[in-house]
Parts: structure tokens; sequence; C-alpha cells
């Protein structure tokens, strides 16, 4: 009865949510609401669901950006960088495009659009632009900047614990593929929205009377977020090694940039997302219904089970999980496909072991990777940064409406699984 109840709520839920006709964040709490109240878990269990590194790495993160907001520090690189490319819309694009790609790779994917999206709203509007577009070539490159690297997306390092997989194998493996998904996109968003690209001939006389130095508002907090700011990444950098979760440093450092830089803590809070935060809680605790009863688990099963051929599975692996990560969240997708994953590595290939067996079954692990990862750009709510992106888009005058993206996403994201499928075929299957 209870996989009946959790799979309903869900449909239900999803379904409202694509409709636009109540607001994400109410439906998705509603929904999660009902699952404890038909005891498909108790308050306790449904807590256990929440992903509080990512709840953190988003309060802490919006926290950051929000104080160097105050600085001027976002006005003066928007001003830079639209003075750097001549105001062109295509070339500031590509710009921001690789920009947010690199430091997905480095960063993570939801830190970087915290980081870079607020730039790209200002250049925008300073030139009159429309900046849906500009905000969805973020969403594609930082999901696809992402999947290059061990840390750059949540799926990643979930298959990295579980493999012990390195940070080179995943930048030896998926960085090539990633490179060239990164050229296809923005050429593809270069033909798709070439409307958008005009150049407007008061472009010249915008830009003359854009000055930067007088941008910055206060030098001082700008140094002590500067400062913040540097180390924080480098903590990200060394969360390995520190052992410290991306989201407690975040965290950290949103509290600790203001205390040192006497920020109304008030006034602070006041600008966090809290419909972004409080629709992510809400979506991971239908997902988690979705685990509790079971159901992620027997899909897993099913893709797995179909085939006992190592080349088919693959590709079936790379289908699916793509497929299902533009619907639903792909952490925990990833999370129930691994053990099933092992699982199938042992039965096809009994008598290995080890390192060996990992090398082995590899295709299978970047499948699910590359699946994950890319299939993320499917929809809005397929992957962490595509929904903070389009609730920062919400304060524009053109947000960034769900089917709007989805016949935008969708069709990019199946382009770029047949090119990794092509590239698996090529790396793992022609001797």
């Amino acid at each position: 009865m209870s996989i009946i109840i959790a799979v309903i709520i869900f449909i239900i839920t999803y379904i409202i949510i694509i409709s636009e006709k109540i607001h994400r964040t109410k439906i998705a709490l509603l929904g999660a609401c009902l699952l404890i109240s038909f005891k498909v878990f108790h308050l306790e269990k449904a807590i256990h669901y929440i992903d509080f590194n990512t709840i953190f790495l988003l309060i802490g993160m919006m926290t950051l950006v929000n104080i160097i907001k105050e600085t001027g520090l976002f006005e003066y690189l928007s001003i830079k960088l639209v003075k750097l490319v001549k105001g062109e819309p295509l070339k500031i694009m590509i710009a921001l495009s690789l920009l947010t790609a690199i430091s997905s790779a480095f960063l993570d994917n939801v830190t970087t659009v915290l980081l870079i999206s607020p730039i790209t709203i200002l250049i925008t509007q300073t030139l009159n632009k429309n900046p849906a577009p500009f905000l969805i070539a973020q969403i594609f490159t930082s999901n696809i900047g992402g999947t290059a690297t061990l840390i750059g997306d949540p799926p990643n390092i979930v298959i990295g614990g579980a493999t012990e997989l390195s940070f080179l194998d995943f930048l030896n493996y998926l960085g090539p593929i990633s490179l060239i998904s990164l050229i296809i996109i923005i050429g593809l968003l270069a033909i798709i929205y070439k409307k958008e690209w005009t150049y407007y001939e008061n472009t010249e006389m915008i830009l003359r009377e854009m000055d930067e130095l007088k941008a910055i508002k206060d030098k001082n907090l700008l140094i002590k977020s500067v400062v913040i700011l540097s180390l924080t990444i480098i903590a990200f950098f060394l969360h390995g090694i520190l052992h410290v979760e991306a989201g407690i440093i975040a965290l950290t450092a949103g509290v600790l940039l203001s205390i040192i830089g006497k920020i109304d803590i008030d006034k602070t809070l006041e600008k966090v997302e809290w419909p972004i935060i409080f629709f992510f809680i809400g979506l991971f605790i239908l997902v988690g219904g979705l685990e509790e009863v079971g159901i992620l688990e027997k899909i897993a099963k099913v893709t797995v089970n179909a085939t006992d051929n190592i080349m088919i599975l693959t590709m079936f692996v790379l289908i699916i999980s793509a497929i299902l990560s533009s619907i639903i969240d792909n952490i925990p997708f990833v999370i129930a496909m691994i053990p099933i994953l092992k699982e199938i590595s042992h039965t096809l290939y009994p008598t290995l072991s080890g390192v060996e067996l990992l090398h082995t079954s590899m295709p299978l692990w970047w499948a699910l990777a590359l699946g994950a990862c890319f299939g993320g750009n499917g929809t809005l709510i397929g992957a962490s940064a595509n929904l903070v992106v389009s609730g920062l888009s919400e304060k524009t005058k053109d947000p960034i409406k769900f089917w709007n993206y989805t016949k935008i996403g969708f069709p990019v994201m199946i382009v770029t699984i047949i090119v990794s499928a092509i590239y698996i075929f090529l790396r793992f299957f022609i001797k």
C-alpha cells in the first residue's frame, strides 16, 4: 500500500510542478507532508533523506554571495567582461559558458552558478537583453563541466567514494567527453538563440558610460570578502584531505564573513533564497519516499538485469540513468544503482576482484556517471544547479519556465547522451 501511495503522491506532485499552476515550493512541501501523513515513513526517517550537505552549501554560498554583492564586485566584473568582449551578446554567452564549465569542474556546480548567475543577470540587464538564454547556457555548462571531475558533481562524488576511482581517473575518462559536449552545446545554443545575439547600436554608448571603478562601494568589505572567498575555494579543493563536507565549509565561510564584515544578520538572512531551500527539502523527501518503498531499487534491478552483455548493458545504464536523472534527483538514483552495479560486476566476472574487477567493469561506472550528470540537463528539476538558476531568474522580467526550458534542455540532453554513447563505444569496445 505504501508503494502505491508514494508513487501517486510523487506523480501528482510532479505533474503540478510541471503545470506551474501552483508555486513549486508549495506543492513540493505539500507532497512531502502527505508522504509523512499517510505513514509512508515517519518524520524522523523523512528528515534522514534530506541532504543537509546540499542545504548547508546553498545557505552558506547564498549568504556569502549576498554579502559580496554589497561590495559592488559583481558590478565591477560584469562591466569588465562586457567591455572585454565589446558588448557582443554571443561572445558574452561563450565567455560565461566557458567560465562556468571550468569553475564547475573544480568547484561544485551549485557554488559556481551561485557566483556567476548574479553577474549574468547584471550584464543582460545592462544591455537590455533577455537573461534566460544566458542563464540556460550556464545550467548546461555547469552540469557538463561538473561531469569532468570527481568533485564537480554530487553523483561523481558518490561513485568515487563507492569505487575508489581517483580524481585523475575521472579527469582522464570523463574530461574528454565533457570538453566535446561543451563545444557541441555552445554551438547548439549559438544556433538555437541566434535571434538573441543581436548587437544593438546604442551598446557602444552604454559601454562608454560604464566605469567599473565606480561600481566598488565598500573597499574594506571587498578585501575581506575576497580573502574569505579565496580561502573557501581552497578549502573546497582540499575538502578530501580536510575531511570536511562542502556544505560545512560554505556555511562556515558565510557566517565568518558576516562576523568580520559586521553585517546585520537579519538583512543577510532575508536575502537567502528560502523558497529554493524549501523546494529542495520537499524534493529530497519526495524522492526519499520512492527510495523508502524500494521503487528506485526495483528500477535499478530492471535496468541491470536486462542483459548480461557488457556493451549492451553499459548503453542501457547510460540511457536509463539519463532519462531518470532528468525527472528525479540523480543523487538517490546513483546511490540505489551502486550496489546493483557491484553485484552485476561480480556476476559477469566471478573470477575477478579488486582493482582488476573495477578496471574490467569500468564502462558501467562511466555510463552511470555520464547518464546521471548529463541527464540532469533534461529538465529544470534534473539537477541542483538547474533549480538554483531558475530560482534566481524569478526575480527578472523573463524567468525560466519549466516547459520553455524542457523544450531546449531535453533535446540537448539527448544529443550529449548520443555523443557519450559513441565515446564509450570507441573508448572501451573498439579493440
